[in-house]
Protein backbone atom coordinates (compact mmCIF):
# COMPACT_ATOMS: atom_id res chain seq x y z
CA UNK A 1 0.00 0.00 0.00
CA UNK A 2 1.82 3.15 -1.32
CA UNK A 3 -0.83 5.69 -0.49
CA UNK A 4 -4.01 6.01 1.42
CA UNK A 5 -6.01 5.64 -1.49
CA UNK A 6 -4.50 2.68 -2.49
CA UNK A 7 -6.07 0.70 0.44
CA UNK A 8 -9.71 -1.42 -0.11
CA UNK A 9 -12.09 0.74 1.55
CA UNK A 10 -12.49 -1.89 4.26
CA UNK A 11 -9.02 -0.91 5.54
CA UNK A 12 -8.83 2.77 5.39
CA UNK A 13 -12.58 2.44 7.49
CA UNK A 14 -10.55 0.10 9.86
CA UNK A 15 -7.76 2.42 10.24
CA UNK A 16 -10.00 5.29 10.38
CA UNK A 17 -11.65 3.71 13.36
CA UNK A 18 -8.33 3.06 15.63
CA UNK A 19 -7.11 6.84 14.49
CA UNK A 20 -10.50 8.06 16.05
CA UNK A 21 -10.50 6.23 19.01
CA UNK A 22 -6.85 7.70 19.57
CA UNK A 23 -7.88 10.84 19.04
CA UNK A 24 -10.64 11.42 20.72
CA UNK A 25 -9.72 8.80 24.09
CA UNK A 26 -12.79 6.90 23.29
CA UNK A 27 -11.97 3.02 22.79
CA UNK A 28 -13.61 1.73 19.39
CA UNK A 29 -15.11 -1.87 18.95
CA UNK A 30 -12.69 -4.28 17.42
CA UNK A 31 -12.29 -4.12 13.40
CA UNK A 32 -12.91 -7.61 12.91
CA UNK A 33 -16.31 -7.17 11.58
CA UNK A 34 -14.42 -4.87 8.61
CA UNK A 35 -11.20 -6.97 7.72
CA UNK A 36 -11.39 -11.07 7.19
CA UNK A 37 -10.51 -13.00 10.88
CA UNK A 38 -7.94 -14.66 8.51
CA UNK A 39 -6.68 -11.73 6.69
CA UNK A 40 -3.45 -10.61 8.37
CA UNK A 41 -2.15 -8.97 5.51
CA UNK A 42 -4.97 -6.67 5.66
CA UNK A 43 -4.29 -6.25 9.61
CA UNK A 44 -1.07 -4.93 8.54
CA UNK A 45 -2.10 -2.68 6.09
CA UNK A 46 -3.97 -1.14 8.49
CA UNK A 47 -1.52 -0.88 10.81
CA UNK A 48 1.17 0.34 8.32
CA UNK A 49 -2.24 3.19 7.24
CA UNK A 50 -2.01 4.87 10.61
CA UNK A 51 1.49 4.68 11.18
CA UNK A 52 2.19 6.62 8.05
CA UNK A 53 0.03 9.19 9.11
CA UNK A 54 1.42 9.25 12.24
CA UNK A 55 4.66 10.27 10.13
CA UNK A 56 3.64 12.40 7.62
CA UNK A 57 0.77 14.73 9.28
CA UNK A 58 2.01 14.86 12.52
CA UNK A 59 6.20 14.59 12.21
CA UNK A 60 6.74 11.71 14.16
CA UNK A 61 9.77 9.64 13.77
CA UNK A 62 9.98 5.45 13.95
CA UNK A 63 12.54 4.53 16.06
CA UNK A 64 12.17 0.57 16.41
CA UNK A 65 9.79 -1.94 16.44
CA UNK A 66 8.11 -3.81 19.42
CA UNK A 67 7.15 -7.80 19.10
CA UNK A 68 4.04 -8.52 20.59
CA UNK A 69 2.19 -12.38 21.76
CA UNK A 70 5.46 -14.00 22.42
CA UNK A 71 4.38 -16.25 25.29
CA UNK A 72 2.70 -18.98 24.50
CA UNK A 73 -0.09 -18.69 26.63
CA UNK A 74 -1.27 -15.60 24.81
CA UNK A 75 -1.20 -16.98 21.41
CA UNK A 76 -3.06 -19.54 22.71
CA UNK A 77 -5.48 -17.55 24.17
CA UNK A 78 -5.89 -15.84 20.77
CA UNK A 79 -5.61 -18.97 18.37
CA UNK A 80 -2.44 -18.14 17.10
CA UNK A 81 1.13 -19.54 16.84
CA UNK A 82 3.42 -16.73 15.86
CA UNK A 83 4.25 -13.11 17.17
CA UNK A 84 3.26 -9.78 15.65
CA UNK A 85 5.47 -6.51 15.85
CA UNK A 86 4.31 -3.01 15.81
CA UNK A 87 6.37 0.49 15.11
CA UNK A 88 7.55 2.30 17.98
CA UNK A 89 7.93 5.88 18.01
CA UNK A 90 10.40 8.30 19.61
CA UNK A 91 7.92 10.58 20.61
CA UNK A 92 6.50 7.97 23.14
CA UNK A 93 9.91 6.67 24.47
CA UNK A 94 10.42 7.82 27.86
CA UNK A 95 13.28 6.91 30.52
CA UNK A 96 13.18 5.41 33.76
CA UNK A 97 12.78 7.54 36.50
CA UNK A 98 10.37 9.49 34.76
CA UNK A 99 6.39 10.51 34.16
CA UNK A 100 4.06 8.65 31.95
CA UNK A 101 1.22 10.45 31.18
CA UNK A 102 -1.84 8.19 32.06
CA UNK A 103 -4.19 10.85 30.11
CA UNK A 104 -2.73 10.18 26.82
CA UNK A 105 -3.65 6.48 26.42
CA UNK A 106 -6.57 4.52 26.76
CA UNK A 107 -6.58 1.33 28.48
CA UNK A 108 -2.85 0.70 29.16
CA UNK A 109 -1.59 -2.39 31.03
CA UNK A 110 2.33 -2.79 31.68
CA UNK A 111 4.95 -5.50 31.55
CA UNK A 112 8.58 -5.53 31.57
CA UNK A 113 11.13 -6.61 28.56
CA UNK A 114 14.56 -6.85 27.20
CA UNK A 115 15.06 -3.60 24.75
CA UNK A 116 17.54 -4.13 22.52
CA UNK A 117 19.59 -0.93 21.03
CA UNK A 118 21.50 -2.14 17.56
CA UNK A 119 24.51 -1.30 16.71
CA UNK A 120 24.29 -2.17 12.95
CA UNK A 121 21.48 -3.34 10.63
CA UNK A 122 19.97 -6.70 10.22
CA UNK A 123 19.55 -6.75 6.88
CA UNK A 124 20.64 -10.67 5.56
CA UNK A 125 17.67 -11.94 4.29
CA UNK A 126 17.48 -15.02 7.13
CA UNK A 127 19.21 -14.56 10.80
CA UNK A 128 20.25 -16.18 13.21
CA UNK A 129 21.26 -16.28 17.35
CA UNK A 130 25.19 -15.11 16.87
CA UNK A 131 23.87 -12.13 13.96
CA UNK A 132 21.66 -10.70 16.63
CA UNK A 133 23.73 -10.59 18.97
CA UNK A 134 26.81 -9.08 16.57
CA UNK A 135 24.46 -6.72 16.07
CA UNK A 136 23.26 -5.58 19.29
CA UNK A 137 25.15 -2.64 20.76
CA UNK A 138 23.72 -3.36 24.11
CA UNK A 139 20.48 -4.10 25.99
CA UNK A 140 18.34 -2.38 28.66
CA UNK A 141 15.64 -3.44 31.19
CA UNK A 142 12.15 -1.48 29.91
CA UNK A 143 8.73 -1.37 30.62
CA UNK A 144 6.35 -1.84 27.42
CA UNK A 145 3.05 0.17 28.26
CA UNK A 146 0.77 -1.55 26.14
CA UNK A 147 -2.72 -0.20 25.30
CA UNK A 148 -5.52 -0.77 23.10
CA UNK A 149 -7.91 1.44 21.42
CA UNK A 150 -10.07 -1.17 21.27
CA UNK A 151 -13.32 -1.03 23.75
CA UNK A 152 -12.20 -3.37 26.66
CA UNK A 153 -9.54 -5.24 25.24
CA UNK A 154 -12.18 -7.25 22.91
CA UNK A 155 -9.27 -8.52 20.35
CA UNK A 156 -8.43 -11.04 18.12
CA UNK A 157 -5.21 -11.42 16.21
CA UNK A 158 -5.89 -9.66 13.27
CA UNK A 159 -7.16 -6.41 15.89
CA UNK A 160 -4.42 -6.73 17.48
CA UNK A 161 -2.16 -6.20 14.44
CA UNK A 162 -4.44 -3.55 12.90
CA UNK A 163 -3.80 -1.87 16.48
CA UNK A 164 -0.09 -1.47 15.81
CA UNK A 165 0.22 -4.83 18.28
CA UNK A 166 -1.48 -2.60 20.91
CA UNK A 167 1.48 -0.53 21.52
CA UNK A 168 1.22 2.22 24.07
CA UNK A 169 4.12 4.08 25.17
CA UNK A 170 7.86 2.25 25.86
CA UNK A 171 10.27 3.44 29.56
CA UNK A 172 13.70 2.36 29.11
CA UNK A 173 16.30 1.93 31.63
CA UNK A 174 19.65 4.00 31.98
CA UNK A 175 21.98 1.59 32.36
CA UNK A 176 23.42 -0.04 28.88
CA UNK A 177 24.60 -3.59 29.61
CA UNK A 178 26.65 -5.35 27.10
CA UNK A 179 25.03 -8.94 25.93
CA UNK A 180 28.38 -10.74 26.56
CA UNK A 181 28.09 -12.73 29.77
CA UNK A 182 23.94 -12.58 30.40
CA UNK A 183 21.95 -15.48 30.68
CA UNK A 184 18.84 -14.16 29.23
CA UNK A 185 17.27 -17.23 28.86
CA UNK A 186 17.50 -17.27 32.58
CA UNK A 187 17.27 -13.96 33.49
CA UNK A 188 14.51 -13.30 36.23
CA UNK A 189 11.97 -10.32 36.31
CA UNK A 190 10.01 -9.25 39.38
CA UNK A 191 7.83 -6.12 39.01
CA UNK A 192 6.34 -4.23 41.48
CA UNK A 193 3.22 -2.00 41.36
CA UNK A 194 3.15 0.74 44.54
CA UNK A 195 5.43 -1.90 46.53
CA UNK A 196 2.99 -5.10 45.84
CA UNK A 197 3.94 -7.91 43.40
CA UNK A 198 2.39 -7.67 39.91
CA UNK A 199 4.03 -9.59 37.91
CA UNK A 200 7.58 -12.09 37.48
CA UNK A 201 8.93 -14.05 35.07
CA UNK A 202 12.13 -14.92 33.37
CA UNK A 203 13.97 -14.39 29.92
CA UNK A 204 12.41 -18.34 28.89
CA UNK A 205 8.76 -16.87 28.77
CA UNK A 206 9.54 -15.04 25.37
CA UNK A 207 9.89 -17.41 22.96
CA UNK A 208 12.07 -19.20 24.56
CA UNK A 209 14.44 -16.83 24.81
CA UNK A 210 14.28 -12.45 24.10
CA UNK A 211 17.06 -13.34 21.21
CA UNK A 212 14.89 -15.97 19.61
CA UNK A 213 11.85 -13.10 19.67
CA UNK A 214 14.77 -10.61 17.83
CA UNK A 215 15.68 -13.49 15.27
CA UNK A 216 11.51 -13.88 14.53
CA UNK A 217 11.46 -10.20 13.84
CA UNK A 218 14.78 -9.73 12.05
CA UNK A 219 13.39 -12.44 9.43
CA UNK A 220 10.14 -10.93 9.14
CA UNK A 221 11.12 -7.29 8.87
CA UNK A 222 13.77 -8.48 5.74
CA UNK A 223 11.32 -9.99 4.07
CA UNK A 224 9.23 -7.24 4.07
CA UNK A 225 11.76 -5.14 2.45
CA UNK A 226 11.78 -2.61 5.83
CA UNK A 227 14.81 -4.51 7.69
CA UNK A 228 15.92 -3.31 11.07
CA UNK A 229 18.59 -0.62 11.23
CA UNK A 230 21.79 0.42 13.20
CA UNK A 231 20.08 2.86 16.00
CA UNK A 232 16.62 0.79 16.26
CA UNK A 233 15.18 -0.24 19.25
CA UNK A 234 13.52 -3.24 19.75
CA UNK A 235 11.46 -4.80 22.41
CA UNK A 236 11.43 -8.22 22.83
CA UNK A 237 8.33 -9.05 24.37
CA UNK A 238 7.14 -9.86 28.40
CA UNK A 239 8.96 -12.14 30.29
CA UNK A 240 5.46 -11.99 32.49
CA UNK A 241 2.12 -11.49 32.69
CA UNK A 242 0.78 -7.60 31.84
CA UNK A 243 -0.81 -5.46 34.71
CA UNK A 244 -2.92 -2.66 34.60
CA UNK A 245 -1.60 0.61 35.54
CA UNK A 246 -4.09 3.31 36.71
CA UNK A 247 -3.49 7.43 37.87
CA UNK A 248 -0.89 7.51 40.90
CA UNK A 249 0.84 4.07 40.26
CA UNK A 250 4.84 3.74 40.91
CA UNK A 251 5.96 0.62 38.74
CA UNK A 252 9.65 -0.84 39.18
CA UNK A 253 10.99 -4.19 37.45
CA UNK A 254 13.95 -5.68 38.81
CA UNK A 255 15.63 -7.70 36.00
CA UNK A 256 19.15 -9.19 37.34
CA UNK A 257 21.86 -7.90 35.51
CA UNK A 258 20.16 -5.55 33.56
CA UNK A 259 19.56 -4.16 36.49
CA UNK A 260 15.95 -2.00 37.16
CA UNK A 261 13.68 0.32 35.46
CA UNK A 262 10.76 2.51 36.75
CA UNK A 263 8.02 4.94 35.82
CA UNK A 264 5.65 6.57 37.27
CA UNK A 265 1.89 7.39 35.98
CA UNK A 266 0.16 10.41 36.09
CA UNK A 267 -2.28 12.86 34.85
CA UNK A 268 -0.20 15.25 32.50
CA UNK A 269 -3.01 17.32 30.42
CA UNK A 270 -2.67 16.16 27.03
CA UNK A 271 -2.92 13.44 24.53
CA UNK A 272 -0.83 11.74 21.88
CA UNK A 273 -3.89 10.54 20.04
Amino acid sequence: MSEASDAPPSVRTAADRLWDAARTGVPCAPVRDLIDAEDVDAAYAVQQLNVRRLVEERGWRICGRKIGLTSVAVQEQLGVDRPDFGALFAELCDRSGGIVPIDALLQPKVEAEVALVLGASLDLGSHTLDDVVAATDHAVAALEVVDSRIEGWDITFVDTVADNASAGRVVLGTEPIALSGIDLVGLEMTMEINGAGASSGTGAACLGNPLLAAVWLADTMSAAGTPLRAGDIVMTGALGPMAAVRDGDEVIARMGALGEVRARFATMGGRDG
